[in-house]
C-alpha cells in the first residue's frame, strides 16, 4: 500500500506544481484556455505538513518497500519529483533545515490529510 502511496504522491506533486505553474504563465483571458478537467489542483490534496525522513531512520520493512519503489522508478520520474521540490520554497526550506536538498530525495509519500513525507539518502 506505502508503494502505491509514494508513487502517487511523487505523480500528486509534479501535477500540482504542474498546475501552479500553468497557472502562473497563463494571462487572464475572457475565455479558459483549457477544459476545466486539465486542472488537477481539485482533486491534488494541499500539502498540510512536510516531514523529512532518512531512510536509514526508517524500519528495515520499509526500507525494502522504499528501495523497491525506487528501483522500479525511471531516472525520469526522479528527476521530476526533485524539480517539483525545487519550485516550492516550503520543501526546499524542510529539506535545508534536516541538512538536505533535493538531490538527496529519493521518494515522496503523500497522506489524505495532506502530510507530505520526502524520503531523502545521502549521497555516500
Amino acid at each position: 500500500m506505502r508503494i502505491i502511496t509514494t508513487m502517487a504522491a511523487g505523480a500528486a506533486l509534479t501535477l500540482a506544481v504542474s498546475a501552479n505553474a500553468l497557472a502562473q504563465s497563463a494571462p487572464a483571458q475572457s475565455a479558459p484556455a483549457q477544459p476545466p478537467a486539465a486542472a488537477p489542483s481539485a482533486e491534488t490534496p494541499a500539502i498540510t505538513s512536510v516531514t523529512v525522513v532518512d531512510v536509514k531512520d526508517l524500519p528495515e520493512e520499509t526500507q525494502k518497500q522504499v528501495d523497491d519503489v525506487v528501483a522500479q522508478r525511471g531516472d525520469e520520474d526522479l528527476k521530476k519529483l526533485r524539480a517539483s521540490i525545487e519550485s516550492m520554497p516550503e520543501l526546499k526550506s524542510a529539506l535545508e533545515a534536516k541538512g538536505a536538498t533535493s538531490n538527496d530525495v529519493i521518494a515522496a509519500s503523500m497522506a489524505e490529510g495532506g502530510a507530505l513525507t520526502l524520503i531523502t539518502k545521502k549521497a555516500g
